[in-house]
């Protein structure tokens, strides 16, 4: 017999960084109840907190999902880690910080897809800047007093400041700022950091809002499916531990839970592609394209040996290095320890036909074969570009019928010809940039991720599939479009097509991918979305 925990006017699944925003927006009405549900625990391990932390986070089922893709055929069968946040904050308590919202023409195309000039740039910078509470302080492209907590890197590298004046030295330009429409340029990231320390979605904006009454936040919380009736959503079974439990919504369900999760669940419910569904058993309550248009940015993570410049690597190599290390970071919360996995960035194009920047640099002082092992015992850095606009696209689809198995994850990298051009001219400039430029020219850089044994096209190709990776930016898989588009699975407002009272509001519902990192729009439209459910309240 399943527990019931009552009515509640909102139920909202997934506390990662959307949730937390809707969570507090939400039950800022006192005349409302609030259910928020998270299937990860508390952000309680001091790991989360130390931006560094990061290295430990990831890959931890303490706070990682710990998800595989299926063999991708693009990346000559390998199946690689697909870190997803299992935690209140989400991925924002284990991401890289970067605050980074993308192109003015990224949300002027979701404008044009979905026939809602609401989501056009002009209209959501305002919503970006009412979050923000930036560095520079309030101006025509940045706010000041909201909760999203944005300053600049805590620590310099050599190393980096060469790769900036390399890329300056073949023509990219340097500007100080990523965030306002037009990010073309070289130059260090803004981080998601208060005063040397991780600045998560859950501390932003969920914690302000614990004390309230009215808002209830459960953890160790597994949606096992929504409850129906008819085509009306009215609540949510879950488990909590090994206990059956239901809730109720009264005024809608909300999901929440990003790219991966928020399929998962309308799949478990019913609602998804008819024939695929009937397959696993489950009756069919809404056939949609639920868990297709996946898109991520996939990294080439590029590797140099270098000589007279510290890195990374040698100190943490040394106990003595690593000690002092703590120290600073403990008597002046900077140093290594306050690190970003990337400070240095830059945004390019890879070839002069495109219309804006289509790649984007993440350089680091460090180098290791994949997250989660230890750096390279020699002085080395990473410069790993990534497509922003893939035209690859994948899907997340459900393996079995128990919400505890984890979904089939297929990016499907590098499955269009466009994708693969970008991957090999991504090398060629990377190369440019490190190994043809006076900047560099005193640290002796070596190439030996992919190597220099790869040279024609087809062999560049071949090296791109070797050591491509996630960026941890999986989007797309309950897609945005006009309510008549048969390939949506939200309408502009984030309703489920054909469904009442459920919508879907997190990264999942991007048309197309963001040309950056995706945690801050993330944040946007939520904030947003917040907005259209209390107009349709």
């Amino acid at each position: 017999m399943a527990r019931t925990l009552g009515i509640f006017d909102y139920i909202i699944v997934g506390a990662g960084s959307a949730g937390c925003v809707l969570a507090n927006r939400l039950s800022a009405d006192p005349d409302v109840s609030v259910l928020l549900l998270e299937a990860g625990g508390r952000d309680d391990w001091i790991w989360i907190h130390i931006p560094v932390g990061y290295l430990y986070c990831i890959n931890n089922p303490r706070t990682d999902w710990c998800y595989h893709t299926a063999p991708e055929p693009g990346l000559n069968g390998r199946s690689i880690r697909y870190p997803r946040g299992k935690v209140l904050g989400g991925s924002s308590s284990i991401n890289a910080m970067l605050c980074l919202r993308g192109q003015a023409r990224d949300y002027d195309e979701w404008a044009q897809l979905t026939g809602d000039s609401g989501w056009a740039w002009r209209n959501v910078l305002p919503v970006f800047m009412r979050v923000e509470d930036h560095w520079r302080g309030a101006d025509e492209k940045h706010g000041q007093g909201g909760e999203w907590r944005v300053e600049t890197p805590r620590i310099d590298w050599e190393i980096l400041e060469a790769f900036r004046d390399a890329a300056c030295e073949i023509g990219i330009p340097r500007i100080d700022d990523f965030n306002r429409g037009d990010n073309e340029g070289v130059s260090r990231f803004d981080v998601n950091q208060r005063n040397g320390v991780r600045w998560s979605a859950a501390k932003a904006f969920l914690r302000p809002a614990l004390s309230r009454s009215n808002l209830t936040v459960i953890t160790r919380a597994l949606v096992k499916k929504l409850r129906l009736e008819g085509r009306r959503v009215v609540g949510v079974e879950f488990y909590q531990g090994n206990e059956e439990a239901v809730a109720e919504a009264r005024r809608e369900t909300i999901l929440s839970a990003g790219a991966i999760g928020s399929p998962q669940i309308l799949q478990l419910s019913g609602i998804g592609p008819g024939a695929f569904l009937q397959q696993h058993g489950i009756p069919v309550a809404h056939d949609l394209p639920v868990g297709e248009n996946l898109q991520d940015h996939l990294q080439l993570r590029m590797a140099f040996r270098v000589r007279n410049v510290l890195t990374l690597n040698a100190l943490l190599h040394s106990w003595w290095e690593k000690a002092k290390i703590g120290l600073e970071y403990a008597l002046f919360r900077t140093g290594p320890m306050t690190m970003p996995p990337s400070q240095m960035g830059a945004f390019v194009k890879s070839d002069p036909s495109q219309a804006s920047a289509n790649l984007e640099y993440h350089v680091q002082p460090i180098s290791l074969d994949r997250f989660g092992d230890p750096p390279h015992r020699f002085p080395a850095f990473t410069a790993s570009p990534c497509n922003l606009r893939p035209t690859s696209r994948g899907h997340v689809r459900i393996a079995s019928p128990d919400p505890r198995a984890y979904p089939a994850i297929a990016p499907n990298y590098l499955s269009t010809a466009e994708d693969r051009r970008v991957a090999a001219d991504a090398l060629k400039l990377t190369r440019r940039i490190v190994l043809g430029t006076q900047a560099m020219k005193k640290y002796g850089p070596e190439e030996f991720t992919p190597g220099p044994q790869f040279q024609s096209e087809e062999e560049l190709l071949d090296g791109a599939r070797r050591i491509g990776t996630t960026i941890f930016h999986p989007v797309g898989t309950c897609r945005m479009g006009r309510a008549d588009d048969p390939s949506a699975v939200v309408d502009p407002q984030l309703r489920v097509r054909g469904i009442e009272r459920l919508r879907v509001i997190d990264a999942s519902i991007m048309p197309t991918i963001t040309s950056g990192n995706t945690n801050t729009p993330t944040i946007m439209i939520a904030e947003r979305g917040s907005a259209l459910v209390k107009r349709r309240s």
